[in-house]
């Protein structure tokens, strides 16, 4: 299963979205004892974030789903904002942030990283 974004998902990325903040829905499912790994792995990884503006808005671990398919549950959960595509860009191609991609490889199993984009009101006519 796939884990981490390929260089051609990257720039899709970029070049679907619109510009301005989005938030990166992230769903990890664990490897075996991938748990620590990966918390290590955001507890430097946050360092990071302010370097770029974006910010963690929610973590939390996967409950029993309340509507899903089999096998559509997620050990975590997380929510980040940044201020654009091109800030998560740079930052994932930051070096500081490259040392470290690995304890996310090794920590999961499964993952979805879904960029959101703020939905905008309608004008009435």
């Amino acid at each position: 299963m796939a884990v981490d974004p390929t260089g051609p998902d990257l720039a899709r990325m970029l070049n679907e979205g619109p510009d301005g903040p989005f938030v990166m829905l992230n769903l990890l499912r664990f490897a075996p004892g991938g748990r620590a790994s990966y918390q290590e792995y955001s507890r430097r990884a946050g360092r990071l974030l302010g370097k770029y503006g974006a910010e963690l808005l929610y973590a939390g671990d996967g409950a029993t789903p309340l509507v899903a398919e089999e096998g559509q549950d997620w050990d975590a959960v997380l929510l980040v904002r940044y201020p654009s595509r091109e800030a998560f860009s740079r930052m994932v191609a930051d070096p500081e942030y490259q040392e470290i991609t690995h304890l996310r490889s090794q920590a999961l199993s499964e993952a979805v990283l879904q960029p959101t984009d703020p939905w905008v009101p309608r004008r009435k006519s």
